[in-house]
């Protein structure tokens, strides 16, 4: 009786230390910070999207996802880079303005 007792504790003490070992793991995956700034210029056609890193990261930067799926940490204190920021965020604007007016059904009465 005893052993299976020691045995049932040490499962469960198992178990709580991989489910919080997890939640460590994704929270350091949540938390993606750039340790230096790329020098490459990209050109803003192969910009998709960007991202700002975490204000949890010792050096605040805007991380650029390539249309190939590739990521930069850029300095966003660059004219370069605000310009590419403005610049995506007009594509998207106009992107979902453009979906939500082919969505628009006209009523007439």
């Amino acid at each position: 009786m005893r052993s299976l007792m020691s045995v049932l504790f040490l499962v469960i003490f198992r178990s709580v230390q991989m489910t919080s070992a997890t939640s460590a793991i994704e929270a350091a995956q949540q938390l993606k910070c750039c340790v230096e700034f790329s020098n490459v210029k990209i050109t803003v056609k192969l910009v998709r999207s960007y991202s700002w890193t975490s204000s949890n990261c010792p050096r605040r930067a805007i991380v650029f996802t390539t249309v190939a799926g590739r990521e930069f940490c850029v300095d966003p204190e660059t004219i370069r880079v605000s310009h590419h920021v403005n610049k995506v965020n007009k594509r998207t604007t106009n992107a979902t303005t453009t979906v939500a007016a082919s969505r628009t059904v006209k009523v007439t009465v």
